[in-house]
């Protein structure tokens, strides 16, 4: 009897939605779901590891998007809407996130899925996210899963470089400028790590000696380390989050492994990764930042090691008057950017907006978003990845230098070039996006 009640009102509410709209609009304005949108609300949600293995660093990342929606809403919003963003905790476990995400969708009802993280977490909701028509936006993950086929997951679209074209410009530079190296490969074992590989291998195939991977939460990984040393490698390229490359540094200290190492964006954060390797050790090592000092890695968007961006200026003066405490980080920085290409895609899509709406216009408009990232975004009917390319840097004193300009490419046989089209003099003037 309760289920059949409960059925009932779920159908006069559906039925109500359609015949006004949501938040009273006539019928007929509107073509696809208002779901989460009212006259004065956008409701989104994500989930994230707030807490557990994975929440150094990346726990910081929500505030950023919620400090700069707070911005935003202090500024009028968009389309005269406010944007409300829920987060909720999944510890980086799949099965958490599945429960959380369901929370997310039919408790909450939340207009869109936007920054949700990490590739086995997300991977155990995208196809529930999907089969529900909520827009999944700006991934925070590299996985091809997220847009290298659309139909198969049509209202799922990444946001950072993908970690095929990172794999490629890494190995290309090693290529170019080690060739002599014996490659050995520490990889996370799921999508973060294969991609990765797949995309090396295009040009390190002969040069890779080993392969050694982890799995998330099992925290000893001595033996890996023990078997790329084994094998004689003088270069570990590493495909790890910042708790993992920490770890792998201080396994490789324990039994003097001293390869030259190159390590994913992902997890090469010198602020976070220093301090992982001073709590990791239990003080033991009292400046963990100088143990990643010569590090090779990627950037692709301006941080805090640039305090004179323009960007990271409006960063800077956005968390000052919105954050909830704390320093300004990468993590935060890279939640602000992902949320204002979220509110550039809003503002595209205009004041009558529903789900199908939202995707249309990425699809049609998003390949043009400008931002902070370096490199373009790829954004059509055909692909749904993000941001196309990245610059290779050295780790001197926790600061990128450049080692190359602004390369992009694609997946597969795509070429790596230079582009730097995507540079641009900053933030509009109120940093809000089509102002």
């Amino acid at each position: 009897m309760k289920r059949w009640t409960k059925a009932v009102a779920v159908f006069l509410a559906v039925t109500v939605t359609a015949a006004c709209g949501a938040g009273g609009r006539p019928d007929g304005e509107q073509k696809g779901s208002t779901v989460g949108v009212t006259d004065t609300i956008i409701k989104i949600g994500a989930h994230f590891p707030l807490t557990g293995v994975a929440a150094p660093g990346y726990s910081e990342i929500p505030s950023g998007h919620q400090a700069y929606y707070d911005y935003v809403n202090a500024n009028g919003g968009v389309n005269g809407r406010k944007i409300e963003f829920v987060v909720k905790d999944d510890g980086y476990n799949p099965t958490t996130t599945s429960a959380v995400t369901d929370e997310l969708v039919l408790r909450e009802e939340i207009f869109a899925m936007v920054g949700g993280l990490g590739t086995p977490t997300h991977s155990a909701v995208v196809d529930f996210l999907n089969n529900s028509k909520v827009p999944d936006l700006f991934v925070s993950s590299g996985s091809l899963r997220w847009g290298d086929d659309p139909k198969k997951a049509p209202f799922t679209f990444g946001w950072q470089p993908d970690y095929e074209i990172e794999g490629k410009i890494i190995g290309d530079w090693v290529r170019k400028n080690m060739p002599n190296a014996k490659v050995g490969l520490f990889l996370q074992d799921d999508d973060f790590g294969r991609d990765g590989e797949k995309g090396v291998r295009r040009y390190l195939g002969q040069q890779i000696v080993e392969v050694a991977k982890y799995s998330p939460g099992n925290t000893d990984i001595a033996p890996q380390i023990a078997k790329l040393k084994a094998a004689g490698v003088d270069l570990v390229l590493g495909f790890t989050v910042p708790s993992y490359t920490a770890l792998s540094q201080l396994a490789s200290l324990k039994i003097g492994f001293k390869p030259k190492w190159v390590y994913s964006n992902v997890g090469s954060d010198p602020a976070l990764v220093g301090s992982l390797l001073a709590r990791f050790s239990e003080g033991k090592v009292t400046n963990g930042a100088s143990l990643i000092d010569g590090v090779v890695t990627t950037e692709y968007l301006p941080g805090v090691d640039a305090p004179d961006n323009a960007w990271t200026k409006l960063w800077q003066s956005v968390w000052k008057a919105h954050g909830k405490g704390g320093d300004l980080t990468n993590y935060r920085i890279y939640g602000m950017a992902q949320a204002y290409t979220f509110v550039q895609a809003l503002r595209a899509a205009g004041k009558d907006l529903t789900r199908e709406h939202l995707v249309e216009v990425i699809q049609q408009s998003g390949k043009t978003f400008e931002g902070p990232g370096l490199a373009p975004f790829r954004y059509t009917g055909d692909s749904h990845l993000g941001i196309s390319g990245m610059s290779v840097v050295e780790l001197k004193g926790g600061v990128g230098k450049d080692l190359t300009p602004v390369l992009v490419t694609d997946l597969g046989e795509a070429p790596i070039k230079a582009d730097d089209s995507a540079a641009n003099d900053g933030p509009p003037p109120n940093g809000i996006p089509g102002s």
